[in-house]
């Protein structure tokens, strides 16, 4: 697969769990998976913006939204962009529950614990729509021709 996977997180400005939602996907695009993913900012969609609209039209999506209001997963459906994965921070917290986040500008350790095992997942989803599957400590591809 030549293009990158979408990454649209929440954009909960002033809220904790929007803050894990943008911190996770930092730490996917810029560390666990620069090769294969690309952010598109919520607020760009929102205001309609053509490189925008074209990447969620383009390319698979991983949507994660803050709270129940789904803005990011409502929002690239409505920009003519499939979800090939939805994550909720509050699932996410909901399996970790030890990972307390508090903080806005700046989370506090367990809210960046919560946005780590965050992007692990969406790491992972990222993976797996690459046809990428890990065994052990090797990454195999899928058997797909490759051109």
């Amino acid at each position: 697969m030549n293009e990158k996977i979408v990454i649209v997180p929440c954009s909960g400005i002033g809220k904790t769990y929007g803050t894990v939602s943008r911190e996770a996907a930092y730490e996917v695009i810029e560390e666990l998976r620069p090769e294969s993913a690309q952010l598109v900012p919520l607020s760009m969609l929102v205001l309609g913006e053509e490189n925008a609209r074209a990447a969620v039209a383009a390319s698979p999506a991983i949507t994660i939204d803050g709270c129940k209001l789904a803005c990011a997963t409502k929002m690239v459906q409505e920009s003519g962009g499939t979800i090939a994965q939805d994550f909720a921070v509050l699932d996410v917290f909901r399996r970790n529950r030890k990972l307390k986040p508090q903080g806005i500008a700046e989370l506090n350790e367990g809210g960046q614990q919560l946005a780590h095992a965050l992007a692990e997942e969406v790491a992972a989803v990222v993976d797996k729509l690459n046809g990428k599957v890990e065994t052990g400590d090797e990454k195999l591809r899928s058997s797909a021709p490759c051109f």
